[in-house]
């Protein structure tokens, strides 16, 4: 009585522990009970030869839990994981005879160490399945998501950064954090959710704060109207830490795109800029004239021409004011670069000056080449100026031939 109590606690202690997971790391009890049968039928396969004829019995609601393996009744064992003695047999079949297979029920502490060790493992390995499941599936949610997340611990030597983001640990590397940024221990900061990709042994999401995705994430939260669809971003090219270009449109004409992601005296992007450390930010209005878009992307530089170049390969020719050619270039080309980002086009930019002084040499050149052209007589008109005809001319010879061999 006794002993049977304590197997019944036993059965009862798996299914609270499965019961346990399942509250706790949100791992389905069925899930467990299949792995938990798979890995009880591998480990005494392992112990009995080979023998696969196995009947795992796992019933949480009749706390049932029993393990049977079929054996052949034998009258001298020859192979112990197939056959059984008679005497064996009859305490779990009184009806069993030499010669018919029957069901022997298995106590799972005479497993074996071997077998345990290998249930055990096969178990922890459904687990870390199962956590490996969750966090793709947390993250594949929020692929390309703005998440908060919390400064756990910073390595000093490399200045990578490991964050919380819910109950998860995540790497936040050094490249992905902007140059001036500092962090500390209990910081709670924003995170862009770049990828997510499946690891030998985890998951291994990919988080930025460099990401260009990340402040057009940023301009959602704070301008209702982009949330709501009246104000769309069209593309954001971006220095991390430095400067931002971002092209909006509005689909209500009554609603000035740049002036919703702007603010009331400028406290939407005030915002967005602290968030990034103080990253300038250029909001433009996007337009589907490409030639006054790439103008609107060199702000704050005058535009006064765009030529396109070469349509196929997305290449143009801007011209801007003499003044202004230092500003449209921007300090290290950075505001050139971010425009060319931001269109998608390749923009050769020129002063006035230099344009004016390329089209003078241009018009110089053109007419030296036509002047030298009008200098050189043609054969034609060499022909009809002579005073002797080429008929008369070649009579002439064949007389002068004549009269030299007279005289010979």
């Amino acid at each position: 009585m006794a002993r049977s109590r304590a197997k019944k606690e036993e059965g009862e202690n798996i299914f609270q522990a499965l019961e346990l997971l399942e509250q706790e790391m949100h791992i389905p009890v069925d899930y467990m009970i299949e792995k938990i049968s798979g890995a009880i039928k591998i480990a005494l396969k392992k112990s009995n030869n080979g023998n696969d004829d196995i009947t795992v019995r796992i019933e949480p609601e009749n706390n049932v839990f029993s393990v049977f393996i079929r054996k052949k009744v034998v009258e001298e064992v020859v192979d112990s994981g197939r056959e059984v003695l008679l005497d064996v047999a009859l305490k779990n079949d009184p009806c069993a005879e030499i010669g018919e297979t029957v069901a022997i029920k298995q106590d799972p502490k005479q497993f074996g160490r071997i077998a345990a060790q290998t249930a055990k493992h096969i178990i922890h390995q459904g687990i870390r399945d199962v956590e490996k499941g969750q966090v793709m599936e947390e993250f594949q949610s929020r692929h390309q998501e703005l998440v908060t997340a919390t400064v756990d611990r910073i390595n000093p030597e490399n200045g990578d950064v490991m964050v919380k983001i819910g109950n998860y640990d995540v790497l936040l590397s050094h490249n992905e954090q902007v140059g001036n940024e500092h962090f500390e221990v209990g910081d709670l900061i924003k995170v862009y959710v770049v990828d997510v990709k499946s690891g030998e042994r985890e998951p291994r999401p990919t988080i930025s704060r460099t990401h260009p995705g990340m402040v057009k994430r940023l301009f959602e939260t704070e301008v209702p109207e982009i949330f709501d669809g009246t104000v769309e971003i069209k593309a954001v090219s971006r220095e991390a830490g430095s400067r931002t270009k971002i092209a909006v449109w509005s689909n209500d004409e009554n609603v000035d795109p740049v002036g919703a992601c702007i603010g009331p005296r400028g406290s939407r992007v005030s915002k967005i800029v602290d968030e990034l450390g103080g990253e300038k930010i250029d909001i433009i209005k996007y337009s589907d004239d490409l030639s006054e878009f790439i103008a609107k992307a060199l702000s704050p530089a005058d535009v006064t021409n765009v030529e396109i170049i070469d349509e196929a390969a997305k290449s143009c020719r801007v011209t801007v004011p003499s003044s202004q050619l230092s500003l449209a270039i921007g300090n290290k080309g950075q505001n050139a670069r971010l425009a060319a980002r931001l269109t998608n086009w390749k923009i050769d930019i020129r002063s006035e000056e230099d344009v004016k002084a390329e089209r003078e040499a241009a018009a110089l050149a053109e007419s030296e080449a036509e002047a030298a052209e009008t200098d050189e007589p043609a054969v034609d008109d060499i022909i009809e100026n002579e005073d002797v005809s080429t008929e008369e001319a070649v009579s002439e010879a064949e007389d002068a031939t004549a009269e030299a061999e007279t005289e010979e």
